[in-house]
């Protein structure tokens, strides 16, 4: 039996010279693709290993968690797709976090990219000052489509940063 190992990714690099939206796509695609690359080689055990007591964030916590925020940020809010969320919030607020111990690291992965490509497909063609709101306890604000991507771009570096220190305890690979 061969054990699964997260794939080795070639990230897309990202641009330096572009006008708006394919800066902010590419900001964006180089940092789904980095919090891949944390985790290539691995196995699915290590993926678990959770980073430093008492904490249990984990490389494949983090992939559970991003493949979430995708679903949350584009398909459901900025789209409006009426989609069941893919854990229990209401007994959980870490319910993503928390389902890495049981979780298939394969199918996690695979849901992880097509999240991704949902979120492609749904902004495809779309403005980016094309708005949407969502009731809160502050208030009813209003969103841009700049906006998800300004704060996904934002939520991916700082959770690379933690797959950055958590794949060093792992491993000790430090880097990019």
């Amino acid at each position: 039996m061969t054990t699964w190992r997260a794939p080795k990714i070639d990230r897309t690099q990202e641009p330096l010279v572009a006008d708006e939206r394919t800066m902010l796509e590419g900001w964006l695609d180089y940092h789904r693709d980095t919090l891949l690359h944390k985790c290539a080689g691995l196995t699915a055990e290590q993926l678990r290993s959770a980073s430093v007591e008492p904490s249990d964030l984990s490389l494949l916590g983090l992939v559970l968690h991003m493949t979430d925020v995708e679903r949350s940020w584009f398909r459901q809010r900025f789209a409006g797709q009426d989609l069941p969320d893919l854990y229990d919030y209401d007994t959980d607020n870490d319910a993503d976090f928390h389902a890495a111990a049981g979780a298939d690291a394969e199918a996690a992965f695979a849901t992880f990219r097509a999240e991704v490509d949902a979120a492609r497909a749904v902004t495809e063609g779309r403005s980016l000052d094309e708005t949407f709101t969502l009731p809160r306890r502050d208030g009813t604000p209003t969103f841009s489509l700049r906006w998800v991507y300004v704060h996904m771009i934002e939520e991916y570096a700082r959770h690379n940063g933690h797959a950055d220190l958590i794949r060093e305890r792992i491993d000790g690979v430090t880097g990019e």
